[in-house]
């Protein structure tokens, strides 16, 4: 179990990380493409200035690369090139015209605008996130793109600053891993949704074999693994904050023994 002492300085150091990139995309300088004096996926310190991470000659593992590149057409270039997730949970989570959506960990706002379209103009869609800079980059993104369906909150995905049954789909992109309270934040999405809503979330996901410290080891290597939870961890996390219906799928391998992954799961009604 994590202290509050160690708490603090998980969250400190990510959204120090976090700032560092949402400065370095509003200034012209984009994670995506290879581009950030920081190189790191997720924020971290390695594996983005490499082949396969970021948008290289490789399949990319992490960032903008992985969503559909007509899905991208008439973004802000600034919401794109601060992507740093592992993959495409608007389309993890089939959303509907009119439904309402919560993002955590939003970010700059990529999945918050492509979620803004999905739902239409009776839709609408949260973004959460703890980065002040962030949340600027992301309304100025909204405001440039033209989206009015929107709302970004500063707050964690640990204590939602959003009332009871307020939403009915919950997605992320890549964050659920990097918070050091992870059982804290499914109760929180299972509290935000209405009875019968979903969580269809992008994550990595760490093998059963992997002990802690090989899952730490590996976040040497590519920055956003070392907190992962393993499969099956996830699907017993998942379980005990209420969810029904757990699927934790791997889409690609991000290291050895660490994947990529789509989580789906339902709030019974």
């Amino acid at each position: 179990m994590n202290t509050s002492a160690t708490t603090h300085e998980v969250r400190e150091t990510v959204r120090q990380r976090y700032a560092a990139v949402a400065t370095e995309a509003a200034a012209g300088a984009h994670p995506s493409d290879g581009t950030a004096t920081d190189g790191g996926c997720c924020g971290g310190t390695g594996g983005c200035g490499g082949t396969g991470c970021c948008g290289g000659a490789a399949a990319p593992t992490f960032g903008a690369g992985l969503y559909d590149a007509s899905d991208l057409v008439g973004l802000p270039r600034a919401a794109v090139g601060a992507s740093l997730g592992c993959g495409d949970p608007t389309a993890v989570a089939d959303l509907r015209p009119g439904e309402r959506v919560l993002d955590l960990g939003s970010g700059a706002g990529i999945d918050v605008l492509l979620s803004a379209r999905r739902v239409g103009a009776e839709g609408f869609v949260h973004g959460v996130d703890m980065t002040e800079e962030m949340l600027a980059l992301a309304r100025a993104n909204a405001a440039e793109a033209g989206a009015t369906n929107v709302a970004f909150h500063l707050g964690t995905i640990e204590d939602l600053p959003l009332p009871d049954a307020c939403v009915d789909v919950v997605v992320s992109n890549c964050v659920v891993n990097l918070s050091p309270d992870k059982d804290a934040v499914l109760a929180e999405a299972h509290r935000v949704l209405v009875p019968g809503g979903r969580l269809g979330i992008s994550d990595v996901v760490a093998e059963d074999r992997l002990t802690p410290a090989d899952r730490a080891a590996r976040g040497d290597h590519v920055g956003c693994v070392a907190g992962a939870l393993s499969f099956a961890e996830y699907t017993a996390a998942l379980t005990a904050a209420g969810f029904v219906d757990v699927r934790v799928e791997p889409t690609h391998a991000v290291a050895d023994g660490m994947h990529a992954a789509v989580v789906r799961a339902v709030k019974p009604r």
